[in-house]
Order: structure tokens, then C-alpha cells, then sequence
């Protein structure tokens, strides 16, 4: 399968929200609400477990995705994730993604011609 990128450059093929919703597993779907709700501190259901990724068009998105500032500036951009971006390396994509360097080593990939997205 084709990666799926989000637009701060998380895999969304490889998320477990994306994983659970694709193959509608109840059981990891109440795996992950645990997990992340110890992980991040809020209270999250398994019923709230359900997502198609910030660019499908979905109205599905699980938790943070459905306000996130960097999918609206994205979409307002129209790019296919940030890395396309002319803006790129902006406030609002630095202050999330210095949480998550796996999700910057992806943009810079992209960048750099070292994966298709």
C-alpha cells in the first residue's frame, strides 16, 4: 500500500486510529483509547477511535486532527503536505512537529526527493 501522508507528515497508514478505523477492529480501537489517553492526558473512548486521515475529505478525523492548525493551513495552501509548502518550516508546523521528529524526518524526506508524497 502506498504511504498515506498527513499533512504535518505523519503516516497515516501506519497510525493505529487509521489502522483500526481501515480494518474496523473494535479491539484495537479500545487499545489505542487507553493508551493515548494515558500517553496524553485526556479521556478518550473507543468509540472516538475512528479516522480516514486529515487529507481524505473524511469527515472522520480522531481527536486533535479535527482542529489542527497545520491540516487548515494546508488545506488553505493547497498542498499535499507540508513539505510542499512554500511556507515550510513555519510557527505552526515547528511548535508541533518538534514532538514528533519522526514525522520531520518524513517532510525532509519529501523534500530532499527520498519519497514520492
Amino acid at each position: 500500500m502506498k504511504e498515506m501522508i498527513s499533512y504535518c507528515g505523519l503516516v497515516c497508514n501506519e497510525c493505529p486510529a487509521y489502522i483500526a478505523t481501515r480494518n474496523d477492529d473494535d479491539q484495537l480501537r479500545a487499545k489505542v483509547a487507553e493508551q493515548w489517553s494515558r500517553q496524553f492526558g485526556f479521556d478518550l473512548k473507543a468509540d472516538d477511535v475512528n479516522c480516514d486521515g486529515c487529507r481524505s475529505g473524511s469527515e472522520r478525523l480522531i481527536g486533535h486532527c479535527r482542529v489542527c492548525a497545520i491540516r487548515k493551513c494546508g488545506m488553505a495552501h493547497q498542498v499535499k503536505n507540508c513539505a510542499h509548502c512554500d511556507d515550510y518550516g513555519c510557527n505552526t508546523l515547528e511548535s508541533f512537529i518538534k514532538f514528533l521528529p519522526h514525522a520531520k524526518s518524513k517532510l525532509e524526506q519529501i523534500r530532499e526527493g527520498d519519497s514520492p508524497v
